[in-house]
């Protein structure tokens, strides 16, 4: 019984930390640990194959940009830079750390904290060769993706949308910017400039792995 105390212990002590470290309420993190046993099939890690079988991510056109983002050392809060190829449960707490939603008990600072973490994870997702800058190939490639893979347009017709939406939100937002600027590419205050008006509370959570991040909880969701 001793034993049995000390290592409930030890698990309290764990997801304390845990809580700490990802704003996540003690329910959350055990409600996403069951999720990550489920996928990992109860191993202590899970790889690419594991995420690569959710069926609601089957039909996701930046499906490998989605998986890519778990791996990456970047989502990781540790200012490292490369891939990972498993990665274990506080791993993965963290990258699921930018989908949580503001309670509310949340202040206006840890908000825009939240929102600048949320940007820096998209930025980090288009920016495919980590050098600090999206490119438009880079982003042309996600937009032709997701226009192309719906089936309604060519990818010639895809990739001048990409070309004129891309141009058409930096003059908007960056006024400054001449377009040879922004086919060198867009560094992250650019990004963060482009997007000023999303709101990105609501809009970025994540359904694929049936958790709901806007509660949280573990369901039959499928999208």
């Amino acid at each position: 019984i001793a034993t049995m105390g000390a290592s409930q212990t030890r698990s309290e002590h764990k997801y304390k930390d845990l809580m700490d470290k990802t704003g996540f309420s003690l329910e959350q993190i055990k409600n996403l640990h069951k999720r990550f046993q489920h996928l990992s099939g109860n191993e202590e890690t899970i790889s690419r194959e594991n995420l690569d079988t959710i069926p609601g991510l089957a039909n996701n056109p930046i499906r490998k940009q989605i998986i890519e983002a778990f791996f990456d050392k970047r989502n990781q809060h540790e200012n490292e830079v490369g891939s990972l190829e498993e990665i274990g449960f506080e791993q993965f707490l963290m990258v699921m750390s930018h989908f949580r939603p503001p309670t509310l008990k949340t202040t206006e600072e840890e908000k825009e904290v939240m929102r600048k973490e949320k940007l820096r994870f998209l930025f980090n997702m288009h920016d495919t060769d980590n050098d600090g800058t999206i490119t438009l190939v880079e982003y042309r490639k996600v937009v032709e993706e997701l226009l192309s893979k719906s089936g309604a347009i060519g990818l010639e017709a895809a990739k001048a949308i990409a070309d004129a939406a891309m141009l058409e939100v930096a003059s908007t937002n960056v006024p400054h910017m001449a377009p040879d600027d922004f086919y060198e590419g867009i560094t992250f205050e650019h990004f963060e400039q482009i997007l000023k008006g999303l709101e990105m509370e609501t809009r970025m959570h994540i359904r694929f792995l049936d958790v709901d991040t806007t509660t949280m909880r573990c369901g039959k969701s499928a999208s």
